[in-house]
C-alpha cells in the first residue's frame, strides 16, 4: 500500500505540474482571475505533492539513536504543510485577487473564452483520469462497506486523504472557474470573473481546513483505527496462556505502523517469556503495520 501511495502522489505531481502551465497560458491571454485562481491552486497542488514526496522519504529512514521509533511522523509534519501552503498560497491569494477583479470590474473584451475553456476542460481530464481515479480505487479498496466519511477520519495513509481531498476539489474548482468566464463574457462585467476566484479561494479554505484538523491529530498521536485496536485485543486474547488484557495503548508512527503497548495478565504458573513471545507474533500476524510491541506482563 505504501508504494501505491507514492505512486499516486508521482501521478498528482505530474498531473498539477502540466495543467498549471497551460493555465497560467490561459490566465495570460484571457487576464481572467479566475483562471489566475487555477493556475494558483494548480501550482500550490504541485508543491503539495513535492511535500508529500519529501515527507514519504524522511518516514522511510531507519530508527537511530535521537529517533528510536523512527521518522514516520515526518509524513504527518509535511502533510500538514499541505494545508498551510493550501490557504495562503491557495485559498488568500485566490480570495485577494478576486477582491481585486470585484473591486475594478472593468468592462470585459471576450479574449480567449473559447482557449481557456479548452484549457479547463483538458485540465478536468487530467485531473479526473491521471490523478482522481487512481486516487478513488485506491479509496473505494481500503473503505470496503464502511462509509466515505468513516474511512476518512480513520484513515492513517495521509497522502491518499490529501490527493483525494485536492483532487477532488480541483474538479470543482474548474466548474466555478468555467462558469465565472462564461457568466462574464456574457454580462461583459468583471464581477463574475472575481466572484469565481473568490469562491475558489473559499473552497481551498475548505479543504486547508479540513486536511491541517486530520493531520495535526495524527500529528500529536493519534492513537491506531478501531479496527486495528480490536484485532490486536483478539489476538493478544487468542494465545492460550492469556488470562485478560488490563490495558492496551496504541500510536499511529506512520501510515503503516503502530505502536503498540499492553498490559497482559498471564495465566497462574504460565511461563511469561514464552508466552510474551507467542503475543507478539499473534499480533504481527493480525496486525502487519505493528511495528513496535511492548508487552508488559502484570501478575493477577
Amino acid at each position: 500500500m505504501a508504494a501505491e501511495s507514492r505512486r499516486l502522489i508521482i501521478l498528482a505531481l505530474i498531473a498539477n505540474a502540466l495543467i498549471a502551465v497551460t493555465k497560467f497560458i490561459a490566465a495570460g491571454i484571457s487576464g481572467s482571475a479566475a483562471m489566475l485562481a487555477e493556475a494558483i491552486h494548480s501550482v500550490a497542488d504541485t508543491g503539495n505533492q513535492l511535500f508529500l514526496l519529501r515527507g514519504d522519504t524522511v518516514s522511510r529512514y531507519a530508527a537511530n539513536v535521537t529517533h528510536p521509533f523512527g521518522r514516520g511522523k515526518a509524513m504527518y509534519f509535511w502533510s500538514f504543510m499541505v494545508a498551510v501552503v493550501l490557504f495562503v498560497g491557495g485559498s488568500v491569494l485566490s480570495i485577494f485577487n478576486g477582491w481585486q477583479r470585484i473591486q475594478h470590474p472593468d468592462s470585459h473584451e471576450s479574449t480567449g473564452l473559447i482557449f481557456s475553456l479548452g484549457v479547463l476542460a483538458v485540465a478536468g481530464l487530467f485531473e479526473v483520469f491521471i490523478a482522481l481515479v487512481p486516487a478513488l480505487r485506491m479509496f473505494n479498496k481500503m473503505r470496503g462497506t464502511k462509509s466515505a466519511w468513516r474511512t476518512i477520519k480513520e484513515s492513517k495513509d495521509s497522502a491518499l486523504v490529501i490527493v483525494l481531498f485536492e483532487d477532488s476539489a480541483a474538479v470543482v474548482g474548474l466548474v466555478i472557474a468555467a462558469t465565472g468566464l462564461i457568466l462574464t463574457d456574457v454580462t461583459g462585467s468583471g464581477f463574475w470573473d472575481g466572484m469565481a476566484s473568490i469562491l475558489i479561494g473559499v473552497l481551498l479554505g475548505a479543504v486547508a481546513a479540513v486536511i491541517a484538523k486530520e493531520m495535526s491529530s495524527l500529528l500529536i498521536g493519534e492513537s491506531a483505527s478501531r479496527t486495528d485496536r480490536t484485532a490486536i485485543r483478539v489476538a493478544i486474547l487468542s494465545v492460550g496462556e492469556v488470562h485478560h488484557v488490563e490495558r492496551l495503548l496504541t500510536m499511529q508512527l506512520a501510515p503503516h505502523q503502530i505502536l503498540v503497548t499492553a498490559d497482559v495478565a498471564f495465566d497462574e504458573g504460565a511461563d511469561e517469556v514464552p508466552a510474551i513471545e507467542l503475543v507478539e507474533a499473534s499480533i504481527m500476524e493480525a496486525v502487519p503495520d505493528a511495528s513496535r510491541i511492548f508487552i508488559e506482563p502484570v501478575h493477577q
